[in-house]
């Protein structure tokens, strides 16, 4: 799991970018500047999701960073959360991180996956493999879009050309949505690029 700690992450106040890297390096940028009064309205993206990290800048720096939990103290969580549902689930295979879930399925189904070699469980196994494998690329694309969305949402869903610039990102118009983006502010559009470098299909 990653810690909240290592995220990657952007500060813009306002239109304006004003620190970017690890989380607790641009929380203590971003703290310092509210306190000299040199920032306003705070807005700090996770820079792989483009989801907003929500953080309370009204306590001290010792309680900002405390609020964000300990990552081995989450590391431990998490395998406690893990050790746990293998113990109660019963039978499986801890040591590859083999944990049973409830299938559903039609009759024939289940025939055909039990005739394969190695039986249903190594059958679908090879199935949801295969599938991650073809459908990489496309998975990528839409989560890179839908980073990109939520980014330009946030910042710039009042500015000209924003439904524009949303079209043609989604139909994969990567010379129409610079167009439309030109014209926003240079922060805005310089992030929105760097997200947006998987968002069109068969571009680097």
């Amino acid at each position: 799991m990653k810690s909240q700690h290592n995220s990657h992450c952007t500060a813009f106040d306002g239109s304006r970018s004003i620190a970017s890297g690890e989380l607790v390096e641009v929380i203590k940028t971003v703290k310092e500047a509210l306190d000299k009064g040199e920032a306003l309205s705070i807005l700090i993206f996770d820079d792989e999701s483009s989801e907003i990290v929500e953080v309370d800048f009204r306590v001290t720096m010792d309680e900002v960073l405390k609020s964000l939990g300990n990552p081995s103290e989450i590391a431990d969580s998490s395998a406690d959360v893990i050790r746990e549902e293998i113990i109660h689930r019963g039978p499986g295979r801890p040591k590859l991180g083999v944990i049973p879930r409830e299938v559903t399925l039609l009759p024939r189904h289940w025939e055909w996956l039990n005739s394969q070699p190695g039986g249903a469980s190594v059958a679908l196994r090879k199935l949801v493999e295969e599938a991650r494998r073809i459908n990489s690329d496309r998975d990528q694309l839409r989560n890179s879009q839908g980073g990109v969305y939520r980014f330009m949402s946030a910042m710039g869903g009042d500015l000209p050309g924003f439904e524009e610039a949303a079209r043609a990102l989604f139909t994969g118009n990567h010379e129409k949505f610079n167009e439309k983006i030109s014209a926003w502010p240079v922060d805005i559009r310089n992030h929105l690029q760097k997200l947006s470098l998987h968002a069109f299909m068969n571009e680097a």
